[in-house]
């Protein structure tokens, strides 16, 4: 059984999120959602459990705060926050940091899958996938948009004005992508933003972002 894990997408779903996944039994999201477009196109490739995050409204699309339950044999607990798995289970599913962590503790798994939401910090775009079968558990880091340039989450600002102001001049979706490196899909989220809602600013667009 493949389990696909993922974390923090604020709302953006790339095609490459959704080719890493295809071929997945059951996806976990652990948080940071975004939208339930996002749940809706995640159940379309298998059954998802998620949980919300601190930018999801609480309770929003039905998703609890704590998930728990069992895969292939394995007792998964998931939150947004590590500080709010609780004290027991074989594998530990979390997020929020941004930033992909796999540690053993004992027979106990904790993993963190990093984001595959907006690039920053400097960080990779990641996910993971867990392997189970004839009592064994696999870990494999799946590593996104290895060409595309993250965006430093203090630059996320001058992103969202240069690709506004482009847009303004006239200029397409991958003409601006392609002048500033960013991932097509991430420009394609702050020009649908601004588009779609008349008068937004610059603070108004990050905020829908979760950022």
């Amino acid at each position: 059984m493949i389990i696909g894990v993922l974390s923090d997408t604020h709302g953006l779903m790339r095609d490459e999120t959704m080719q890493a996944l295809c071929g997945c039994d059951v996806i976990l999201h652990a948080g940071d959602v975004g939208g339930k477009g996002v749940l809706e196109r995640l159940e379309s490739i298998a059954p998802v459990h998620a949980v919300y995050g601190n930018v999801d409204p609480p309770g929003a699309w039905g998703l609890p705060l704590v998930w728990e339950g069992e895969i292939a044999g394995c007792h998964i607990a998931m939150a947004h926050r590590r500080k709010d798995l609780p004290s027991q289970a074989d594998i530990f599913v979390y997020g929020h940091s941004h930033r992909y962590e796999e540690v053993w503790d004992g027979p106990a798994l904790y993993l963190n899958p990093g984001s595959c939401g907006p690039r920053r910090f400097h960080l990779p775009c990641t996910l993971a996938l867990l392997e189970t079968g004839h009592g064994t558990l696999k870990v494999h880091r799946r590593d996104l948009l290895a060409e595309e340039k993250p965006v430093p989450a203090g630059d996320m600002r001058e992103t969202v004005e240069k690709v506004v102001r482009d847009l303004q001049k006239g200029k397409t979706r991958d003409a601006i992508a392609k002048k500033y490196r960013l991932d097509r899909q991430l420009t394609e989220q702050i020009i649908r933003l601004y588009v779609t809602h008349p008068g937004v600013d610059t603070d108004g667009i990050l905020r829908k972002m979760g950022l």
